[in-house]
């Protein structure tokens, strides 16, 4: 199969607007599952998971965290000449600046997330700019209070990147004689973290079509979310709860936990007709060397929950190919361990898995690693021969997107009987829905 000229209007299907779920369950594991197992359907409630599963395989979790990632700023408004805006003027909201929304996408300076979140009184990013043809020049500006302290935060375009705008922002504390000694310094006592923690929105998937709530910054996490960076949740993990991971537990099943930290670009759709002509977006990641470890002990076999659980591990092994392999490291510009997004297709696949998986190794111990940290921009579709997953837990996904893609690549066409039952038996759709098992 020629995998660059798959037309994705064969990856439709009627997903009507009531199917999508506009907010969660009051209790996660209480969601749908639907099993696919060798072409035999059925469905059960998400809680009876662990029973479905093999004792003593290998889950792997992605672990990230949906930060806050929408900041909003009003462009200064523009005064008469020789003279301030009245009360009544703002009050009518003729005279307001245009509205601002700054997006962070990834970080720029410092470009490891932690240590930029660490960050205090500057840092930069790049992002999407909503209104962007508003804001020419010049810095936005707000101020809001954290414990206590006033801070007066900006943000300036500094570059483009891409489809994206990198923006420094700077940030200190100001006193009620406008002091801002600390404004960009190091010695600002408050965090990167706690700025988008005060003022940031979480972004909640746009086809929702509704407003952030106050639950969505609970009901929008995994239970088992630690490492924040995300735009989006691994929404596969919003089903679990501490019941069924302790009964996950009760069965020997072992559980391992990656980080990767899901991009805007996951909702952008393909838009030209084959997929050849679609750039995938690339996604930061983090694995220790002790999941790589489990995983050689499993004969490089695991269960994945989410498809970014998916893309990590399989990833893994075209980042061990890469360890091992110079020249082909060589064709990246940093000679690092990235996964361009054909490779897969170009690469031969002669390495087995846990070739592939100690090639990592070595490579870690040479370098003194215990986390790897690299990226990737593979994109899975039909034409792809799995390396390390054998069963997936995901959430039913949009028509036309490369995440069906992924799932068809797994299951082969049988994706159309698994969505058919699902859209038949009232199941419900996208990031807040229900879930399947599926085993090839």
């Amino acid at each position: 199969m020629d995998t660059k000229h798959i037309q994705i209007r064969d990856y439709n299907y009627p997903l009507p607007d009531e199917r999508i779920a506009k907010f969660p369950l009051p209790e996660r594991d209480s969601s749908k599952l639907l099993v696919y197992e060798g072409g035999r359907i059925s469905e059960t409630q998400f809680r009876s998971l662990p029973s479905l599963l093999p004792e003593g395989a290998l889950m792997v979790f992605n672990n990230t965290r949906v930060i806050q990632a929408r900041l909003h700023f009003r462009k200064t408004p523009q005064t008469p000449l020789g003279g301030e805006l009245s009360a009544g003027e703002i009050a009518n909201g003729n005279r307001l600046g245009a509205l601002i929304e700054i997006f962070l996408l990834e970080p720029a300076e410092p470009v490891e997330y932690q240590e930029n979140f660490a960050r205090r009184g500057s840092c930069s990013w790049y992002c999407l700019v909503g209104n962007l043809k508003k804001w020419k020049e010049g810095k936005l500006t707000r101020e809001f209070k954290i414990q206590n302290s006033r801070i007066k935060l900006s943000a300036e375009r500094v570059g483009t990147h891409g489809t994206s705008q990198e923006i420094k922002f700077e940030w200190g504390v100001t006193d009620a004689d406008n002091d801002q000694r600390s404004m960009g310094k190091g010695q600002c006592p408050i965090t990167f973290a706690e700025v988008i923690d005060a003022i940031g929105e979480l972004p909640i998937p746009p086809y929702l079509n509704r407003k952030t709530q106050e639950s969505d910054k609970t009901t929008y996490q995994t239970v088992y979310s630690k490492i924040k960076g995300s735009v989006a949740a691994p929404t596969a993990g919003l089903h679990f709860t501490k019941r069924v991971l302790d009964d996950i537990d009760a069965r020997g099943i072992e559980r391992e936990e990656v980080t990767l930290h899901v991009g805007a670009g996951t909702f952008r759709p393909v838009k030209s007709e084959d997929i050849g002509g679609h750039d995938m977006h690339t996604e930061h990641i983090a694995v220790h060397r002790h999941t790589i470890e489990r995983l050689l002990a499993h004969n490089g076999e695991a269960i994945a929950v989410g498809t970014t659980s998916v893309r990590t591990l399989e990833s893994l092994y075209y980042m061990g190919v890469l360890a091992g392999n110079e020249e082909l490291r060589k064709k990246n510009e940093d000679s690092s361990l990235h996964v361009p997004q054909w490779m897969p297709y170009e690469y031969d696949n002669s390495l087995s898995t846990t070739e592939a998986l100690e090639a990592l190794l070595h490579y870690m111990d040479e370098r003194g690693e215990e986390v790897l940290h690299s990226s990737t921009q593979i994109i899975i579709a039909p034409g792809y021969k799995y390396h390390i997953v054998r069963r997936m837990i995901t959430n039913f996904h949009q028509p036309q997107s490369t995440l069906l893609l992924l799932v068809s690549a797994f299951i082969g066409d049988n994706w159309h009987e698994v969505y058919d039952y699902a859209l038949a038996h009232d199941f419900r759709f996208l990031s807040y829905g229900d879930s399947s098992l599926l085993v090839p």
